[in-house]
């Protein structure tokens, strides 16, 4: 369904100073208490975490979206937007960082500021209160009046102390002219455990995640006027942009024997949706261990005709039936090492998959998954190289080119993604590698063999559809 032209929704944008303010509460507190109204509401993450969008689809019963302009570009924010809050009442952007914060010397790029002038969408500031008073309208009018194309609609105190004050707080933010729109006091109590890669998700805790959603919607219903900020989100003017759609940007694929030629050749496509038994079967690890994954990449691949079934490495011995294809993407596989390197059977089958030719993407989590070891636990031993935790953190954007022509994407091909992991695999590179960092560092990383794709960089495919379309059509290629 193309969803038509100039599109409107009402929308706010959740942002504050810095990080550590309290954005995923209040998005994620918002989110539940609106969805409690009886709102179709629809939830998106500026930025690339993985993390926060599990929370957000707690809370509203839809699928967190990232909106990411660095690795999708400024001209998919709002199609990307678009498709994903059709036929909603409300959507609710939580920010990245502080909200003028975005990728590395590039200026506004990525920062939640650009999102929220791309979706022209009004912005309610968070603000730790905990240390400050009066200068908070300091603090709020700098925000306010850094650039004028940003419009702040209002602020949400977070961490006020007592009566007396949120009685001071209130009276600097009216000299300054700026509305407050809640106020909410230090809770403990609803606190969301975190670790060395931030919040733990939702499908590691997802009882205990349920109460935590629970208690911030009720947070945040007894400290915030939702009146006013529904009046707010009404004031986003109308987005002229047709929405995303993963039907258009991933046609399906045409089903190939062995001898049908190279993935990627530009064969006319079929449509697979049609024939029962005919669609490729792609296999996505899911579970407490891989819970990395954006939605778009599921829809683009059953567009390009691929039937999407997920599995648990954790638990499940075996691949999909049928499986001819398999993706692995991100998590916390170092968490779990011990209970994936027991599942003996399943190790075995990826490793045979692989040995056989079919292809495997796999990602960060992925790339671990599929080493010889992972913290002296023995993994599938796929690839030759041997992994374990680190000190350091590596994190940041990157720009890249496919070194090695694989099941993803010919070489040559340009994509931008990130790093985030405290994990360091040996060799980092394989005598194919997957990809050549051209910024903001060069070297080389991954690895390509036979029909395997691994690598720690994350990339969203919306950004380049050819990826899902390739490897569906090399999925097909394996029937």
């Amino acid at each position: 369904m193309v969803t038509s032209y100039p599109f409107n929704v009402p929308r706010l944008v959740i942002a504050a100073p810095s990080s550590g303010s309290g954005k995923t509460t209040v998005a994620t507190g918002l989110m539940a208490a609106f969805s409690e109204r009886g709102l179709a509401v629809s939830p998106h993450k500026a930025g690339p975490d993985y993390i926060d969008p599990g929370y957000h689809a707690l809370a509203t019963g839809r699928p967190g979206r990232n909106l990411d302009a660095f690795m999708c570009g400024p001209e998919l924010v709002a199609p990307l937007f678009a498709h994903g809050a059709a036929g909603c009442d409300l959507a609710v952007v939580e920010g990245v960082m502080g909200l003028y914060d975005g990728a590395a010397g590039r200026g506004e790029l990525a920062s939640t500021a650009q999102v929220a002038k791309l979706l022209r969408a009004p912005v309610v500031l968070v603000v730790d209160a905990s240390s400050q008073s009066r200068s908070v309208a300091a603090l709020v009018h700098g925000f306010a009046s850094f650039d004028p194309q940003v419009r702040l609609g209002g602020v949400i105190l977070n961490k006020v102390g007592s009566d007396r004050h949120e009685v001071m707080l209130r009276e600097a933010l009216e000299e300054a002219g700026m509305p407050v729109l809640g106020v909410l006091r230090r809770a403990p109590q609803v606190a969301t455990p975190s670790r060395h890669l931030g919040l733990v998700p939702v499908a590691e805790r997802h009882t205990d995640a349920l109460a935590s959603v629970a208690a911030l919607a009720a947070q945040v219903r007894a400290g915030c006027d939702l009146d006013a900020l529904m009046a707010l989100a009404r004031t986003a003017p109308p987005l002229d942009c047709e929405a995303w759609s993963p039907d258009r940007a991933s046609p399906a694929v045409e089903a190939r024997g062995s001898g049908g030629g190279a993935p990627g050749n530009g064969a006319a496509p079929a449509d697979l949706s049609g024939a029962p038994g005919r669609r490729p079967v792609v296999a996505v690890a899911g579970g407490p261990a891989f819970t990395f994954s954006y939605a778009e990449h599921t829809e683009l691949l059953t567009a390009a005709g691929a039937e999407v079934v997920t599995f648990d490495p954790l638990r499940d011995e075996a691949l999909p039936p049928g499986t001819t294809g398999l993706v692995i993407g991100g998590g916390f596989p170092e968490v779990y090492a011990p209970e994936l390197s027991a599942n003996e059977p399943l190790r075995a089958a990826v490793a045979a998959f692989a040995a056989a030719g079919g292809p495997v993407a796999a990602e960060c989590a992925g790339l671990l998954y599929l080493g010889r070891s992972l913290d002296d636990k023995p993994m599938c031993g796929v690839l030759d190289a041997d992994a374990r935790m680190s000190e350091r953190l590596t994190l940041g954007y990157r720009e890249a080119v496919a070194v090695s022509d694989s099941a993803l994407a010919p070489a040559g091909t340009r994509l931008r993604g990130h790093e985030f992991h405290r994990t360091v695999i040996e060799p980092g590179a394989g005598a194919a590698p997957a990809w050549g960092f051209t910024h903001p560092e060069r070297r080389v990383e991954g690895f390509v063999q036979q029909g395997v794709h691994a690598s720690y960089l994350h990339t969203h495919w919306a950004a380049e559809p050819s990826v899902a379309r390739r490897f569906a059509e090399a999925a097909a290629a394996r029937r």
